[in-house]
């Protein structure tokens, strides 16, 4: 029994004093804790300053039960239950009696509003008891914050969010998910709290140790007007043709700001939605959009011109090292290398290719590579799609493929890579990147300002450039786009119809395409660019493209042009024309020189005449409108006042 007391005596001085430190900051890690309080994140803005996303404060109110004394409770229960059941609308008698039921079961962490707005907490903190604070009246106060998009559904992928799961894994979609860590997110703050018992802690102060530093503003290059029109326009046109989802871009095409980019989904019901941003994310086989630069690599490289002929049979060409014909729509016979294009002839466009680079394939390839089409463009969105373009020795390589490849198959884009190159069309061959973003700003200082950034500085001659331009702007008047022709507005770009899925079994009884448009607005000194992009239309209301999509694309030309105000700079007021100040001198000089002798107004304008004729005091009778021919009065005659003078015009 001495030897066992000897042993207790021993373990208690040894955790006394030797292991003391360890056990008492182990005690007090598992009581007192501090936790972070979120930033404000900061906001998503558009352009023009219209709000896109915002983190909105939520405020819960506890009270702590028992933390008031017996005297200071039984003094404001009555007036804090009044001031509640004016809040919440029941009775003070039910607030009454559940607070003091929680006093007396003992409950630190009694709630009493939940998820309420920051005028709402600036209310209820102000009731009775709770306005005395937390170590007087057991207030507790929580918050948290939540993001809220104001225009709702539209752009609300692109807009995107930044979450984090349970694991503290993070997720992060569109504008707001690629700027978040580095600006928008700011710094966390951190506050005291005391754990109380089944896993709840409550603050021990109502005042945080380290205050939260709010994010910083982001300011888009989103165009919420053209964002609006671009997304009720594929909205109508998904619907109307019953399609898995689609897309839609609008560029500005000096700048490369994305102005508007859409891309709606279909969901189980027949609903549409931002699922995910197919704009930015989906590589596919752009199909005949691509002729576009096939065509002008065979131009560039000068082994044709515009004026080649092709023989392109009467719709079916059977080909080398290929199992089976190309096909067109229908049959065009010997055409011009620039009309191939106008009608997206799949074998004209196969004929020039496989003519002139079926020897030397990688000359193609170097080309389209010079372009940068095999790289990703480097958005700031995250998930960007990587093209493919096959070379020689890929096992996707052949000459079948190169074949195809002139029509756009055997290869993978994505809408908004394809969309850059038209862009640089519309730009006389500067290729621009994309951009998403214009500023970073707190409050009015600029942190960070986004400018144009040049890809290529010319993608190809003059000559080429210009021939392209014409091209495309034939397309829409009397090529595959001449249905989207409008004699009061040009449009200038080329349908696209691909097939895909193409390679599954069921594909003959279930036929599927990718219908598209790209091309740019106003066909001379264009202002923008786009491309619409839809996925698997009905094909029992249509597929084609200058059917599916290129309706769409009018569309938001148009309103564009119609709905978007736009603002020209009058650099002066004060403009000197020489031919205005040689006929107003003259004619200050006449009417200085003539006081009371006719002078001759031949030739003068009928309202210059009649005022300097009434203002030597006669009176003018006009004969006829225009300029004077004759007058009743020879010049050199005295005359009187209110003399009659006959003027014939």
């Amino acid at each position: 029994m001495f030897v066992f007391a000897l042993a207790v005596v021993f373990k208690l001085c040894s955790i006394q004093f030797v292991q003391g430190d360890d056990y008492r900051a182990l005690a007090e890690e598992r009581t007192v804790k501090n936790h972070e309080i979120p930033a404000n994140r900061g906001n998503l803005y558009s352009a023009d300053g219209s709000l896109l996303a915002t983190s909105i404060p939520k405020y819960d109110i506890r009270l702590d039960a028992i933390q008031a004394k017996q005297a200071t409770f039984n003094k404001y229960i009555k007036p804090l239950s009044d001031s509640l059941a004016k809040y919440t609308g029941k009775s003070s008698s039910y607030h009454q009696n559940i607070i003091t039921k929680a006093r007396s079961n003992k409950n630190r962490y009694f709630l009493i509003a939940r998820n309420i707005s920051y005028s709402d907490y600036i209310r209820l903190r102000n009731f009775p008891l709770l306005e005395l604070g937390a170590i007087k009246g057991g207030l507790i106060v929580e918050q948290t914050t939540r993001r809220e998009h104001p225009m709702g559904g539209i752009a609300e992928r692109s807009i995107g969010y930044e979450r984090f799961d349970e694991d503290g894994n993070v997720s992060r979609a569109g504008i707001d998910g690629a700027f978040g860590e580095k600006y928008l997110r700011g710094e966390n703050g951190k506050r005291l709290k005391q754990k109380i018992g089944n896993g709840q802690w409550k603050p021990i102060v109502d005042y945080n140790q380290v205050e939260p530093q709010d994010g910083y503003d982001v300011y888009t290059t989103i165009d919420v007007n053209i964002q609006d029109i671009a997304h009720h326009s594929l909205l109508g046109q998904l619907e109307k043709y019953e399609a898995e989802h689609g897309c839609a871009v609008v560029m500005d095409v000096k700048t490369g700001e994305i102005k508007a980019i859409t891309n709606l989904a279909r969901t189980e019901n027949g609903n549409y939605f931002e699922k995910r941003n197919y704009a930015v994310w989906e590589s596919h086989e752009p199909g005949s959009t691509f002729k576009v630069m096939a065509l002008m690599a065979a131009l560039e490289d000068k082994v044709i011109d515009t004026s080649t002929v092709v023989d392109t049979k009467m719709g079916s060409k059977r080909f080398p090292k290929r199992k089976k014909p190309i096909t067109d729509s229908r049959g065009y016979g010997k055409i011009s290398a620039a009309r191939a294009l106008e009608v997206s002839s799949n074998i004209g466009l196969a004929t020039i290719i496989d003519e002139h680079y079926s020897e030397k394939p990688n000359k193609l390839i170097n080309r389209l590579k010079s372009w940068k089409l095999h790289q990703p463009l480097g958005v700031s969105i995250k998930g960007e799609g990587n093209p493919f373009i096959p070379e020689p020795g890929h096992k996707k390589w052949s000459r079948a493929g190169l074949q195809s490849i002139a029509f756009g198959y055997n290869l993978r884009m994505t809408p908004l890579q394809t969309l850059t190159f038209y862009n640089a069309i519309a730009n006389n061959g500067e290729m621009v990147k994309p951009r998403f973003i214009k500023a970073v700003k707190e409050f009015d200082r600029e942190i960070e300002t986004f400018e144009k950034e040049v890809i290529h500085q010319k993608i190809c001659s003059d000559k080429t450039m210009v021939e392209m331009q014409e091209i495309l702007k034939n397309v829409v008047i009397r090529g595959t786009g001449r249905r989207m022709h409008s004699e009061n507005f040009s449009m200038a770009g080329k349908t696209g119809t691909a097939r895909t899925e193409y390679w599954m079994e069921d594909w003959s009884e279930d036929k599927r395409y990718i219908s598209s448009f790209a091309g740019y607005f106003p066909a001379d000194n264009p202002k923008y660019s786009c491309i619409v992009v839809i996925h698997k239309p009905s094909t029992k209301v249509g597929y084609y493209g200058a059917d599916v999509t290129g309706p769409v694309f009018k569309r938001i030309a148009q309103k564009i042009y119609t709905e978007t105000p736009l603002i020209d700079e009058v650099k002066s007021l004060e403009v000197v024309n020489e031919n205005v100040e040689a006929s107003f001198e003259a004619y200050y000089d006449l009417a200085n020189t003539y006081k009371t002798i006719m002078p001759s107004v031949v030739g003068l304008p009928a309202m210059d005449a009649l005022a300097l004729l009434e203002n030597m005091g006669l009176k003018v009778k006009l004969e006829g409108v225009g300029v004077i021919k004759n007058q009743s009065i020879t010049k050199g005659v005295k005359v009187k006042p209110n003399q009659v003078v006959i003027l014939t015009i």
